[in-house]
């Protein structure tokens, strides 16, 4: 019944958050209307809607996608000049998945994980 979930992340300025998730991330804009923007990857879509008075350090917007290629996820991203979030380096975690993250524009924490 279910066919897709695509979360919905407060962005403050379309243009840069745009930039980084095509730019930075390998995205392409799947819509852009108005105040609305959905950027899309194999398959997946993360939609943001503009809350220009968003207070990045207070933002709790998290999203998890899962990979079937981590290693090679992470090692293009970092050659791609991409931050990882300082305690989200590459590294196996205990509930079996492999993962990393990292911090979008308006502190959207986005998690990368492949089973292990």
């Amino acid at each position: 019944m279910f066919t897709a979930l695509c979360p919905k992340l407060p962005m403050r300025d379309k243009l840069r958050t745009r930039a980084y998730y095509v730019d930075q991330l390998g995205f392409r804009i799947a819509g852009d209307h108005g105040n609305y923007l959905i950027m899309e990857r194999d398959g997946l879509q993360i939609h943001f809607f503009e809350y220009k008075d968003l207070d990045p350090k207070a933002n709790y917007g998290q999203v998890y996608i899962r990979t079937n290629a981590i290693d090679s996820l992470y090692r293009s991203l970092l050659d791609n000049g991409v931050r990882i979030h300082p305690n989200g380096g590459l590294q196996t975690k205990p509930w079996g998945q492999k993962e990393f993250a990292l911090l979008d524009p308006d502190h959207n924490l986005l998690t990368f994980g492949q089973a292990v």
